[in-house]
């Protein structure tokens, strides 16, 4: 990382990453597929926001751009990490802070594309310095989340930091864990310690696709029977062979175990889909909340068309900078 990208990943004053475009919304909603279409238009560069999409573990059941979209414009942060590695916020965000750097020494546009919140809630409001707990503290976060489950877990994180009990999704229990951990660490909510950093990008022009709940759904099942013709199931066998952890970051990958099952032969191909298209769904709904609670004055597109989606995005995005 340069010494300008190592100044955004801590905060720094100076001006933002020239032409930096946020486009953010639930699985399904056309994001990939617009971003790829803004960076053909506007001389860009992909930026990934997907914290699954960047284990190089599952092409097809992430639904990450293909080899022919990764050659047509470069794409940052897709199918790099080993499944077993676990990327915090703040891995990511430093990582995103090199590529804009580097982005905008070459004079193009970077377009950070993504479904996670907190990704693009780091990027606009700051990263948080809290310290590392030491691990006698971490196991007991773990433990006591494994005693008592994730609600009532949750519950006794809003009882001392209730903004992160909001923000956290449910089902992830890494930073929930680690929101706890935090507070027992030191006593203070690790809200708190968000309110005292810095934003590495200042009202960047930034958009959410929000389209009708029953289109994006249907958009979500259409995906997942496409993915079983793409050869997901063999996918998930190959994964299934390295033996990973099921704590592993990648392991949450919506569907996964889902499919698992039919690959494993417990349940039929048919149940496993629908299963696995109630999951997704489940993960659409919290996610396009997620947005709008936490990123309320971001221009919404509600069109699933990809036509409309590129001329409505380029109007927003033209005229905010």
């Amino acid at each position: 990382m340069t010494k300008r990208g190592e100044d955004r990943a801590k905060g720094s004053k100076d001006e933002d990453a020239p032409g930096v475009w946020l486009i953010a919304g639930p699985t399904a909603s056309g994001k990939s597929h617009l971003g790829l279409d803004l960076a053909r238009r506007f001389n860009g560069e992909i930026i990934n926001a997907d914290s699954i999409q960047l284990y190089r573990d599952f092409e097809i059941l992430t639904a990450r751009p293909g080899p022919q979209d990764l050659a047509s414009v470069p794409h940052h942060l897709y199918g790099t990490v080993d499944g077993q590695e676990a990327w915090s916020v703040g891995r990511w965000l430093r990582e995103t802070a090199s590529r804009l750097d580097e982005i905008a020494t070459r004079g193009r546009r970077a377009i950070i594309v993504g479904g996670t919140g907190l990704y693009f809630l780091a990027l606009t409001r700051g990263l948080s310095d809290a310290p590392s707990a030491p691990l006698e503290v971490r196991e007991r976060a773990k433990a006591q989340l494994a005693e008592v489950g994730e609600a009532r877990f949750r519950q006794s994180l809003a009882e001392v930091d209730p903004e992160a009990a909001a923000r956290i999704l449910p089902g992830d229990r890494q930073r929930l864990t680690r929101a706890w951990e935090v507070y027992l660490h030191t006593g203070k909510p690790l809200t708190a310690w968000w309110g005292e950093a810095r934003p590495l990008l200042t009202a960047p022009p930034a958009l959410v696709l929000d389209p009708p709940r029953d289109a994006l759904y249907a958009r979500c099942d259409a995906r997942l029977h496409a993915m079983v013709a793409q050869g997901v199931l063999a996918e998930i066998e190959a994964w299934q062979a390295r033996g990973l952890s099921p704590d592993a970051p990648v392991s949450k990958a919506v569907g996964l175990r889902e499919l698992a099952e039919a690959v494993e032969g417990r349940v039929t191909l048919s149940d496993a889909l629908e299963l696995a298209a109630q999951a997704t769904r489940r993960y659409a709904k919290r996610q396009a909340t997620w947005f709008r609670h936490q990123a309320p004055s971001w221009p919404r597109l509600t069109c699933l068309d990809p036509d409309e989606q590129l001329a409505e995005a380029t109007a927003i995005l033209m005229r905010t900078g």
